[in-house]
């Protein structure tokens, strides 16, 4: 990468690129700082694709530079690759930063938004400082960067803050090289920047000085506050206050599915939850994800409707001086969720937030700095001592995955739900922050216009569409129809192949490798609806050596949002129509003219797809237990049946079931397994216990699937993906039996196992066919 060392006595010239995380997070000053320290002359500029420096003087203070320039970076640069080259000496005289430098079709990875440094923080809470309680401080250490971003390079022009004139102050800042404000894009104070004011739900202005102590009192009277924060709208409730979570719930429309909560800090957190090392550090983290925590329900008093029959909480500390002033005001936790109807694209403008949350929220806390990316927050877990990804978004995206080749330019599009897309180019891969389900219009819409986005501030021009091979997928329509307005080739990728792919991926694992993927459905190429696979795999191809029995899904879709339609069919199917119903929990719950109309879709096969999903099996036998029976969102069912296992299953026995491995692919058979959960079901055992002998038994049918599959193969490798392995329980008994028997196990880190890891796995198997029809 460099030339050949540098003598300390002689003079010498080198300019030097470097690519990656460089642009917004300080990186010109500090080079600045650096060239002065070492005694040398030239320049820095930031260009479309790069910063490019130039340093001048001997040759021993340009290798002390060089040394230095990694090992002391920011702390939110990430250098990916310093290129230099010797050039003739100038002979300047200082060391100066230039203006930036737009270059056609050259683009450069773009930084995240990143959480309040404790440098602003300072400034906030202190009351002889300019910005004291000032709600958007920032610095090249933190503050919004891709949210405000239209275009690269990343100048002010190119930004939402362009029509913020800076007052003199604040340009003094901008201007010196020296100060943490220097070409700090968001810089502002009260006196030239963004601004608050707090409404009604008809948007008419209240006369409050203090818009977010005014905000903080309305919370703790009970009333529902829509927030606008960095990347959209959040809806904000007294997290103790069990009459305003109950509305919130009922306004949302979202009944059961668990809410996110804000504290002030790790001290209050620890006050509701306990918090390991790992866990504190990634909630202290620049990125600042929500961290699913155990929750000490014994002492905490956040009411039990913000997360029913969960034993964790989702926690986030404040990200903004904005989310710390109000947390400080407000003095207890708050729920602080996406500010959406359900399923709906986070709210992103004012006027968009007035007219769709207006049913939902009391009043609306309004600022005058637009968002131009919409931008959840992240979701995270840390099983096993690692950090793990459930939702990629805030602090996080566009940050792209580093690819060990140089890709083509590839659109994936994703799945249905969870859905992010990824783009490819050169030795990156970007995938999207989460975008969420597609189905409705409005994230349809959301999906197309980050695609825009994305597309422009990397250069990308796809020659290749990957999409899933489901064809009712809104992704998989949206990638056939522009590849024909485009004329571009296209590549069906099946679900599971690109799961395990975004795995190996993620591990700089070529494979082949035992690929399991566990979720709830995903479109085979049989026809059927996949779920339970047991795959060998690598970037170009699969086959599927492995998988649960088949049964039917009775009903479509209608089998996912009530489980006891799946149980119905696993009973009938595999134990026969004549089973005995007497003495199940379930019963009470099932319409009895149901049950004759879910036999005769049995019988017929009438809307009834044939499912080998995890995920399904996983509700039936929560309906079995009669842990639940309809479901209010999606997993609702398996997730119960999880949080009821205790937390040591060693001496509980799983569960007896057969791998056929006469035929191939072999077949995992059930009927054992349903046998005796319907037993034990109808004898009273208890749903933790079932729960716990479910969990050993399905992570015993993956390492004995694993050891027959390493016997034909001689495979050692196993990849874990799918959203099913969200579950810990189920994760940490897989990973502690391959690990047992000699497997090196694959996991999920950057990017989710769910479906929001999809489009990562389609657009590296894309890149391997268009490799394969080059050669």
């Amino acid at each position: 990468m460099r030339d050949s060392p540098l003598k300390a006595d002689i003079r010498a010239r080198l300019r030097i690129e470097v690519r990656g995380i460089v642009q917004g997070v300080g990186f010109r000053p500090f080079v600045y700082r650096l060239a002065r320290d070492c005694h040398l002359n030239g320049w820095v500029h930031n260009t479309s694709g790069n910063v490019a420096i130039e340093v001048e003087g001997a040759e021993g203070d340009i290798s002390q530079f060089l040394n230095l320039l990694p090992a002391k970076a920011p702390p939110a640069a990430h250098l990916q690759d310093i290129a230099t080259r010797k050039l003739p000496v100038k002979g300047d005289a200082d060391f100066v930063i230039r203006k930036s430098q737009a270059e056609p079709g050259k683009y450069q990875p773009v930084s995240p938004d990143l959480a309040t440094c404790s440098e602003c923080l300072e400034e906030v809470f202190n009351p002889g400082n300019r910005r004291y309680q000032y709600p958007f401080t920032n610095c090249t250490s933190c503050g919004p960067r891709f949210t405000i971003i239209r275009d690269i390079p990343y100048d002010r022009p190119m930004t939402t803050m362009s029509h913020f004139r800076m007052c003199p102050d604040c340009q003094a800042e901008y201007d010196d090289p020296l100060d943490r404000r220097f070409h700090a894009q968001p810089n502002a104070c009260p006196e030239c920047g963004p601004s608050q004011k707090l409404t009604d739900r008809d948007g008419l202005q209240l006369p409050c000085p203090d818009p977010l102590q005014e905000a903080a009192d309305l919370l703790r009277k009970g009333y529902i506050v829509a927030v606008k924060g960095l990347g959209g709208f959040q809806l904000a409730g007294d997290a103790t206050n069990r009459e305003a979570v109950a509305r919130l719930r009922e306004r949302k429309k979202r009944p059961g599915k668990p809410f996110a909560l804000m504290m002030a800090s790790i001290a209050e957190i620890k006050k509701h939850c306990l918090v390991s090392p790992e866990e504190a550090e990634l909630l202290l983290s620049p990125n600042a994800p929500i961290v699913l925590l155990r929750w000490r329900k014994d002492i905490s008093n956040v009411t039990t409707l913000v997360a029913e029959n969960n034993k964790y909480l989702g926690v986030m500390l404040p990200y903004t001086p904005l989310h710390h002033i109000l947390m400080r005001h407000a003095a207890r936790p708050l729920v602080m969720t996406s500010g959406n109807l359900s399923e709906e694209p986070i709210c992103q403008d004012n006027d968009e937030a007035l007219r769709r949350l207006q049913n939902i929220a009391d009043y609306f806390l309004l600022h005058n700095r637009d968002i131009h990316a919409r931008y959840d927050d992240s979701v995270y877990l840390v099983e096993r001592g690692t950090a793990r990804a459930i939702r990629r978004a805030r602090g996080y995206a566009p940050s792209p995955i580093r690819l060990p080749f140089k890709a083509g330019q590839v659109l994936a599009c994703g799945a249905e739900e969870k859905n992010t897309f990824c783009l490819t180019r050169d030795e990156y891969a970007f995938l999207s922050q989460h975008i969420g389900d597609m189905d409705n219009e409005e994230t349809a819409e959301h999906y197309e216009n980050t695609i825009d986005l994305y597309q422009r501030l990397f250069r990308i021009k796809p020659e290749v569409i990957a999409y899933d091979l489901h064809p009712e997928y809104l992704s998989t329509k949206y990638a056939l129809k522009c590849a024909t307005e485009k004329r571009l080739r296209t590549v069906g990728v099946q679900h599971h192949h690109a799961h395990i792919v975004s795995c190996l991926v993620e591990n700089d694992f070529r494979g082949p490798v035992i690929g399991i993927a566990f979720d709830g459905v995903g479109y085979g190429t049989d026809g059927n609806l996949w779920g339970g696979e047991f795959l060998t795999c690598d970037g170009g191809s699969f086959e599927r050596l492995a998988h649960l029995e088949y049964v039917p899904m009775p009903g479509g879709a209608a089998a996912i949002r009530k489980p006891y339609r799946m149980a119905l069919s696993y009973l009938y199917t595999l134990l026969g129509e004549e089973t005995l119903l007497d003495g199940l929990p379930i019963m009470s719950k099932i319409p009895s003219d149901e049950i004759e109309i879910i036999k005769m879709q049995l019988k017929q096969r009438l809307n009834s797809p044939l499912t080998s999903g995890a995920g399904r099996l996983f509700d039936a036998v929560s309906a079995l237990a009669g842990v639940r029976g309809r479901i209010d969102h999606e997993a609702q069912a398996a997730i119960e049946l999880e949080m009821l296992a205790p937390d040591d299953v060693t001496n509980f026995e799983p569960y007896p079931f057969t791998i056929s491995d006469m035929a191939k692919p072999a077949v995992i058979e059930l009927k054992e397994l349903v046998s005796a959960v319907l037993n034990d079901a109808r004898n009273g055992i208890k749903p933790e216990a079932i729960s716990a002998r479910f969990h050993k038994t399905m992570a015993s049918i993956i390492l004995e699937a694993c050891r027959l599959i390493s016997y034909q193969t001689g495979l050692k490798a196993v990849a874990l993906s799918g959203g099913v392995f969200q579950n810990r329980l189920l994760f940490s008994l897989a990973v502690a039996v391959l690990e047992k028997e000699g497997f090196r196990v694959l996991t999920h880190r950057l990017v989710p196992c769910n479906d929001g890891g999809i489009s990562l796995g389609q657009a590296l198997i894309a890149n391997h066919r268009l490799n394969e029809n080059k050669e």
